[in-house]
């Protein structure tokens, strides 16, 4: 029997009913995707995919603590489930006690049934481009009218993930998650511009919109200046808020900050929570009922690791503000890591939004601008210190000059070296929320809404050149 003629919600139930293990967890996530890819203003692929992963974590009870197992495998046949469980049991049982074991997740804690456990998976098709597809054509042929080449790739993802646990849980949520890369050159590549959209189903992005920002953007390149390193004012638009925001979120470890490792430990010992970190009125937070950017309503772990733990599947999950009203408010924790820094519980959440209470668009921002630099995006982040969460990264794809109000011209890319935390500490203004594509990170976290933030001193510490 094949992997996709038994349901998901079946596959599930016949592997918690194989366990011989004292507590079992089972996650089948059916994906599937459709793309089109794009360059020189024509279309050149497009494809779809469906594909199915079964991860089953066994744990089990021993004098000295509780282990646990976890094998994940693809296109699992009803013929090799067996096996795939007697593989987690025994991983378990070689692997020792567990660090975060804690009991598995019961329906006291939350919703114990989603209503469509035993419905069919969500599935997308090359449908969800139906309206999109038509507008992008019409684009390539502005484009090609006005001289400008059109690169990039449409991508639609819906993932069923089926959660079932030994403890009685039966819960499912449907993830979708698009996303759209669109890159603008001069006929002979000297000029280049990017604009990136995330979406749940394409009805809300428009291709002559984005076309029209590119197109405005090559004209501003036409003009090229040099400047040197140095600190600037620098007007960061929402993507690349988002990507050094996601990577701060990344690092807000409370075990780690508890322990003395990172810029959310406390000197002398603790951690930051409740320290003001920046004068504006920020609000960095997580909601998986937010509108647009919905993701899922209780923990799915497919592996333990820092703040993520396997025995916390299940556990449900609300809005939380990591930093409310400037000041520092929650830290990531598994149940285990809490109780071991001594803060409350707050699993990750996959969104993340900051509110700044400001209403201003970008463009709103760039005609307030004596002089100052407006970015496109960021990329190639990495971390250079966690005791400050000093990153460094390169700008791409159009830095540009802003002189009294008006964008003057293209000026080089930058090396850049700068702190998050450091950041929102110095920010002057933050404009209007939207919903943005991290440049950077979009592989992995493409639900975020930032506004642009205005720095006055952001630190280009040396010349990219050849980007």
């Amino acid at each position: 029997m094949s992997a996709h003629t038994t349901k998901p919600h079946e596959i599930v139930e016949r592997a918690l009913a194989l366990s011989r293990a004292d507590g079992c967890v089972v996650i089948a996530d059916e994906r599937s995707t459709a793309n089109l890819r794009w360059a020189g203003n024509s279309l050149t692929t497009n494809g779809v995919t469906r594909g199915r992963t079964l991860t089953v974590i066994a744990t089990v009870d021993g004098a000295e603590g509780t282990a646990s197992g976890v094998v994940s495998r693809s296109a699992v046949t009803v013929d090799e489930l067996e096996p795939l469980v007697r593989a987690a049991e025994a991983a378990a049982r070689d692997a020792g006690p567990a660090e975060d074991a804690r009991p598995l997740v019961t329906g006291a804690e939350g919703a114990a049934e989603s209503p469509d456990f035993t419905e069919a998976p969500a599935q997308t098709s090359s449908a969800v481009f139906t309206g999109f597809a038509p507008a992008l054509g019409e684009a390539f042929a502005r484009a090609r009218a006005g001289g400008r080449e059109l690169y990039g790739f449409a991508n639609h993802e819906l993932v069923s993930s089926y959660l079932g646990t030994s403890t009685g849980l039966r819960l499912r949520h449907d993830q979708p998650d698009g996303t759209l890369e669109l890159n603008a050159k001069s006929p002979d590549r000297t000029r280049s511009a990017w604009a990136g959209r995330s979406t749940r189903d394409f009805g809300d992005v428009d291709p002559a919109a984005l076309d029209a920002e590119l197109a405005v953007r090559l004209g501003w390149a036409e003009r090229r200046l040099e400047l040197p390193a140095g600190r600037y004012e620098t007007l960061l638009p929402p993507t690349a808020v988002a990507d050094l925001l996601i990577y701060q979120l990344w690092s807000a470890s409370g075990r780690d900050a508890a322990e003395g490792r990172t810029v959310f430990s406390k000197p002398g010992g603790g951690t930051r929570v409740g320290e003001k970190l920046t004068g504006l009125p920020l609000t960095l937070r997580s909601d998986p009922e937010e509108p647009g950017l919905e993701s899922a309503p209780f923990v799915i772990a497919h592996s333990s690791g820092g703040d993520r733990s396997v025995f916390d599947n299940g556990l449900p999950l609300t809005a939380t503000d990591w930093v409310r009203e400037g000041e520092l408010n929650r830290l990531t924790t598994s149940r285990h890591s809490a109780a071991l820094s001594g803060l409350p519980v707050a699993p990750a959440i996959d969104n993340l939004i900051l509110d700044g209470g400001g209403d201003r668009s970008l463009e709103e921002m760039v005609a307030a601008t004596g002089r100052g630099l407006l970015l496109t995006c960021l990329w190639y982040i990495r971390e250079v210190d966690p005791a400050t969460l000093l990153l460094t990264g390169l700008t791409r794809d159009g830095v540009y000059l802003v002189e009294d109000g008006e964008v003057v011209g293209e000026v080089n890319n930058f090396r850049f070296n700068e702190s998050p935390v450091d950041l929102l500490g110095r920010a002057t203004e933050a404009g209007r929320t939207e919903k943005t594509l991290p440049r950077e990170w979009g592989d992995w976290f493409t639900r975020a809404a930032m506004p642009a933030l205005r720095v006055p001193d952001f630190n280009m510490s040396s010349v990219s050149r050849g980007v």
